[in-house]
């Protein structure tokens, strides 16, 4: 394993007199020294403002002995009464939708097998993805059959302990003419009944968890009699099929999809739970298609989709824990943390106390997106990101960390490793890409307006999307003007609600970012900090949804685009995603709508027509993603478009959720749609917006020692935006 020094926290969002736990791994031994510090600028780039970060007074550095904690990925089901399948003979039937056959490692399917006692028994893939049965210490029963990957089969295992007869068969659901359906294999076998815990989609290793399955897994049962093998493979609800009631358990996965619990629904209720938050509202193997929500047919969504690489807590056991002082500022914090060379940080978000705000002026770090990126692996494992950057990619340290220690999980921007889309991402491991002294996007962009606002005096409160969420409105109605980060892309319903109704309620907003409000997301109703989203029907997308599989197993809602799901970014920004590239930024010219009296406070001491043209994001102020205002998609009609940039290379590209059809115009060569419009408006009861639509706006603002046209602009609306005279 590479020299790495991770960490991370119990919470992310905290008022100060909080405690918070920390949680760290070492992959050398000795101790390591903590302090907390407050993050001011996490960029240490040559171009940027330069790294800056302040110890906290009051909050001792401390030694800790170092210990290295394991990363227990992958993704299964614990059945909580282990006792009643301790048994001598038993029959199994289930299906399965394998994904990753090629593997070469063994994927247990369901049983009580023990890898290090050798007891018990499974039902299983071996290693070149055959099924198998294996009890005890025995050679496992082999059915000399492949598997066709991606196809939904019905597999049953039947043992008679008296016997010893034990058969395995398989039957596929799709017909082909070259093969047939159904397959058979019988052999002679020695009972091994002890009371391990059992699993499904995984089997046991002493403590720990081994042989995770890929792929998705519907309707199992296990019974305590050998039945007939043509009765197990009987469909259900056909006159062949066993009776419900002579099952030990009979797991319905359509129940409780947004939460946890898997039900037995035999007469036992032997209910389980699941760990590290495998995929669920999948269709099943009776999915017909005539039906996309899983909420309306729930009988047709009874599968859960297994990975070995689903994380949701590393489950850490504390390091030690920090008290922050109940005099802290509210702002963005690090816990840092140093053995020898090796540096890690943890960040914390600080807010106010709760009922008693500290200025007017709040900024909303966007959280939810930074789970959305968090650990993503675009530069080492998309095969097209040459091509979407128009650059070659360079891999640094971090790439190349998470490219070989798999199991710190992935982003919503990857694919599982048997390649399927990741759903769901969590704020309870460590997140390399949320750090300072690293890649300028998310976290370290947004440092570079934590870093403006000191320089300018101008004081804020911190608040999270995770505060926003669980707070709505609340959260935000304490604050005259509120600054949104450099992309603030995923947003949940609440959370939408929340901004739009704080502007038409008369806030002002000021969003100093672009692609924002893009995609649907839901926060777990009862698990914390972790988000589910889904990417189906259309947008600049890593991957694709598979059909009947677009309504999030959280909460029932549509995932996607908030375009198509009627709440267009225009509607609350005054503009939406148009366009992006990542090799050069440009720069703005103002329009002459900005010198409507109305915008005229924007402009006060601003003489220059060309806006930006300079910063640490790519020389420009206009770059890396673009939005643009359109009436046509819910830009106000009052908006002001007070400046735009629109001299963009070809390495720009147009999103494709604006395209009915292919063509060669959809770059910023050719297209006149790729831009970033500067935009204002009124609001209702003296609020306003003000957006810039640029991701790169923000890597502007030290330039020239803040002093620039960017930053003028910047200051202007604040200022005005704080000043309670209505707009």
């Amino acid at each position: 394993m590479p020299d790495r020094l991770l960490a991370y926290t119990d919470k992310l969002s905290l008022e100060p007199g909080d405690l918070v736990e920390v949680k760290v791994s070492s992959p050398r031994p000795g101790s390591y020294r903590a302090s907390l510090v407050r993050m001011i600028c996490g960029d240490d780039s040559p171009e940027g403002p330069g790294y800056k970060a302040e110890p906290v007074a009051g909050v001792p550095s401390n030694e800790y002995p170092a210990r290295h904690q394991p990363i227990p990925c992958g993704s299964y089901v614990e059945i909580d009464d282990r006792n009643a399948f301790a048994l001598q003979s038993f029959s199994i039937r289930t299906f399965i939708w394998p994904t990753w056959l090629d593997k070469s490692s063994e994927q247990c399917i369901l049983g009580n097998w023990d890898a290090a006692s050798k007891t018990g028994y499974a039902l299983y893939l071996d290693a070149a993805g055959r099924l198998a049965l294996r009890i005890g210490d025995q050679a496992p029963l082999l059915l000399p059959h492949d598997l066709v990957s991606r196809h939904w089969y019905l597999v049953a295992v039947a043992f008679d302990a008296k016997s010893g007869r034990a058969t395995l068969g398989s039957r596929r659901l799709m017909a082909y003419g070259h093969s047939g359906q159904r397959h058979f294999v019988e052999g002679q076998l020695a009972p091994s009944a002890v009371a391990n815990r059992f699993l499904i989609a995984a089997w046991n290793n002493a403590k720990k968890v081994a042989a995770h399955f890929n792929g998705k897994i519907d309707s199992p049962a296990i019974y305590g009699e050998a039945l007939k093998l043509e009765a197990l493979l009987a469909f259900p609800g056909t006159r062949d099929e066993v009776p419900p009631e002579r099952a030990v358990a009979d797991w319905d996965f359509s129940q409780d999809v947004g939460g946890t619990w898997v039900i037995d629904s035999s007469r036992h209720r032997r209910n389980g739970h699941t760990v590290n938050l495998p995929t669920r509202g999948m269709t099943g193997w009776n999915w017909d298609g005539s039906e996309m929500n899983w909420k309306r047919k729930p009988e047709q969504y009874g599968a859960i989709h297994f990975h070995d690489d689903d994380l949701y807590d590393c489950a850490w056991q504390t390091d030690f824990s920090m008290r922050l002082p109940k005099d802290l500022k509210s702002g963005v914090y690090c816990v840092h943390l140093m053995q020898d060379e090796l540096e890690e940080f943890a960040p914390l978000f600080v807010r106010p106390a709760k009922g008693k705000p500290t200025s007017s002026l709040a900024f909303l770090v966007p959280t939810a997106s930074y789970l959305a990126y968090a650990n993503h692996q675009m530069d080492t494992s998309w095969s097209f990101d040459e091509l979407s950057s128009a650059r070659f990619t360079s891999i640094n340290r971090t790439d190349q960390f998470l490219e070989e220690i798999y199991s710190l999980g992935l982003s919503t921007y990857d694919l599982h490793g048997d390649g399927s889309g990741v759903c769901h991402s969590s704020r309870l491991r460590p997140i390399l890409n949320m750090r300072p002294k690293g890649d300028l996007w998310q976290f370290n962009a947004d440092t570079h307006i934590i870093d403006w606002l000191a320089a300018k005096g101008l004081d804020c409160d911190i608040i999270t999307d995770e505060d926003l969420h669980r707070d709505g409105l609340d959260c935000l109605k304490p604050y005259r003007c509120v600054i949104t980060g450099t992309h603030p892309e995923y947003y949940s319903l609440k959370m939408l609600d929340a901004v739009q109704d704080y502007t038409d309620r008369g806030g002002r907003l000021m969003y100093l970012g672009a692609n924002g409000f893009y995609w649907r997301i839901a926060w777990h109703p009862s698990l914390e900090g972790v988000i589910e989203h889904r990417r189906s029907e259309d947008g600049m997308r890593a991957w694709m949804t598979q059909p009947g599989e677009s309504y999030m197993a959280f909460t029932g809602e549509y995932s996607g685009l908030w375009q198509r799901n009627g709440r267009p970014p225009n509607m609350l920004v005054g503009a939406a995603f148009s366009g992006q590239g990542f090799d050069v930024a440009s720069y703005y010219k103002r329009l002459p709508a900005s010198r409507d009296p109305r915008a005229a406070f924007i402009f006060e001491g601003v003489t220059e027509d060309r806006i930006g043209d300079f910063g640490s994001i790519g020389g420009g102020a206009a770059g890396w993603e673009l939005d643009r205002a359109d009436t046509s998609l819910g830009t106000p009609p009052h908006a002001l478009i007070v400046a735009t940039a629109d001299d963009f290379p070809a390495s720009y590209h147009w999103v494709n959720e604006e395209l009915n059809h292919t063509h060669s115009a959809v770059n910023g060569d050719t297209c006149p749609m790729i831009k970033a419009d500067m935009v204002f408006f009124e609001t209702p009861h003296g609020g306003g917006v003000f957006s810039v639509s640029s991701i790169s706006w923000a890597g502007s603002l030290a330039h020239n020692g803040y002093d620039n046209n960017v930053s003028r602009i910047t200051e202007n609306v604040v200022r005005r935006f704080l000043d309670a005279k209505p707009l």
